[in-house]
C-alpha cells in the first residue's frame, strides 16, 4: 500500500535504521543522508519516511511531504555552505530512477555542468 513501508525497498530500510547511512538531517516526515556513490562534493539525498514509488506519486498523495522535501534540501544546502546547487528527482527506470522511493537529490560544492546527474 502506497505510504507503508516496503519490505524490499533500500530506502524505507535506511529511514528504519535496518541499513547504516550517514545520516545529515531528521525531520518527522523526512530523512536526508549522503549518497554512497556521490558526483559532487555534496550529494545528499532526502527521503520522505513514506514510502511512494516516484516524486509524482508522492505530490499527488501527500502534497505537504513533497513540498517538506524542497524545504529539507534547501537546508541541507545551507548546513553545507554551498549556496549553488542542483536539485533532481528522477521518475522512472528510463530517467536514471534506481531506488523506486521517492527522492531528491540535493548535489553542490563545485560548478556543475549541463547534463550532469
Amino acid at each position: 500500500m502506497a505510504g507503508e513501508p516496503q519490505a524490499d525497498c533500500l530506502f524505507c530500510k535506511i529511514v528504519a535504521g535496518g541499513i547504516p547511512a550517514t545520516v545529515v538531517r531528521r525531520t518527522e516526515r523526512t530523512l536526508a543522508f549522503r549518497d554512497i556513490k556521490p558526483q559532487a562534493p555534496t550529494h545528499v539525498l532526502v527521503v520522505p519516511h513514506a514510502h511512494y514509488p516516484n516524486a509524482a506519486e508522492l505530490a499527488a498523495a501527500e502534497p505537504q511531504v513533497a513540498a517538506e522535501l524542497l524545504t529539507e534540501a534547501a537546508a541541507v544546502a545551507a548546513d553545507e555552505g554551498i549556496e549553488a546547487y542542483r536539485l533532481i528527482f528522477n521518475t522512472g527506470a528510463g530517467a536514471g530512477q534506481t531506488v523506486f522511493h521517492a527522492h531528491v537529490h540535493v548535489l553542490g560544492g563545485r560548478p556543475l555542468r549541463e547534463g550532469m546527474v
